[in-house]
């Protein structure tokens, strides 16, 4: 079924998978968790299981898909089909060929982009950005990702652009899983979070973030143990998350100010749960330092939810 193609949105917790149509119809979906040990070769294999699902459920092999797009973090290479430095991905040292793994495992072709770019070219076609010539998104889950499109067209820069979550927020601040101090993922990715939650709780800070995280068996604090936490009044997990939006805040501005677009769509897994919830002091934040202020940009949440980077990443079949 050559109009059909599959999309895999590798994540920091979770894989995404669906087989979509030449429409942006999801025909086939499923998802898995992001494998905490064993390296490239475990993700892998669990991104091609993961897509295997999708496609029994849409009825199709997936040899007889069109392609498969990957958005993956890190640098995600095209032409050689490797991801390098994928920090966010549990045990992900150094370069792997996904592209080549996954070709040998699934029997079709298999496209390679960063997660995010794919993710916001997906919400300019098909979902919160589709009124809009020019967007940035900015993606807040386990870590903070951004995609431009300007003029219509997706910008990639030499490769690299739209690396908001490394926007530096405060110099010399909170060391950033980059290596580098103050960006603005050290406050508000999800990792970052944890970990500072982690050691004020050690440190004798009292929190229920970690109790509800056994109660529900998760193994890290997923955007749901934050909004549990948050309805039950936590006071740590409140101030870490005002923490994050006046980074979010803070850094968004900074590139409105650069590029001035028309819209900031908000996705990824906190994005998505707290976007509406966090959206009048996350637009307050940015309104402090916006040049022009009286002109800001929409601010939209991402409206295509979880799927939202299977469904780009499936794009790049088409590119």
């Amino acid at each position: 079924m050559p109009d059909l193609r599959g999309g895999i949105d590798l994540g920091g917790t979770k894989i995404q998978t669906a087989i979509v149509d030449a429409n942006g119809e999801v025909k086939g979906e499923s998802r898995r968790q992001t494998p905490t040990s064993g390296g490239p070769p475990e993700i892998a294999e669990q991104m091609a299981a993961a897509l295997t699902e999708a496609a029994e459920q849409a009825g199709v092999e997936t040899s007889a898909l069109a392609g498969v797009g990957v958005g993956s973090p890190g640098d995600a290479d095209e032409k050689p089909g490797v991801v390098s430095s994928a920090r966010n991905l549990p045990g992900w040292e150094g370069s792997f060929p996904l592209a080549e793994t996954l070709q040998k495992a699934l029997g079709t072709q298999v496209k390679l982009g960063n997660d995010v770019q794919v993710a916001t070219e997906a919400e300019f076609h098909l979902g919160a950005g589709r009124e809009f010539k020019s967007l940035i998104g900015v993606f807040w889950g386990t870590g903070v990702g951004g995609g431009l499109v300007l003029d219509g067209k997706p910008w990639l820069g030499r490769g690299a652009a739209g690396e908001i979550g490394h926007v530096v927020v405060q110099r010399g601040g909170a060391k950033c899983t980059c290596g580098r101090r103050g960006c603005m993922e050290a406050y508000a990715g999800r990792m970052a979070m944890e970990a500072e939650a982690r050691r004020q709780h050690e440190e004798g800070t009292k929190t229920d973030l970690f109790k509800l995280m056994e109660k529900h068996d998760k193994p890290r604090l997923t955007s749901g143990i934050w909004e549990r936490a948050l309805d039950q009044g936590d006071k740590l997990a409140t101030e870490l998350l005002d923490r994050a939006i006046g980074a979010l805040g803070t850094g968004i501005a900074s590139s409105v100010n650069l590029i001035d677009p028309e819209a900031i769509v908000i996705g990824g897994g906190l994005g998505i749960r707290f976007g509406d919830r966090f959206m009048e002091p996350l637009t307050e934040e940015m309104g402090k330092h916006l040049f022009v202020d009286e002109r800001p940009p929409a601010v939209r949440v991402a409206t295509l939810g979880d799927l939202g980077g299977a469904i780009g990443a499936s794009l790049l079949v088409a590119r």
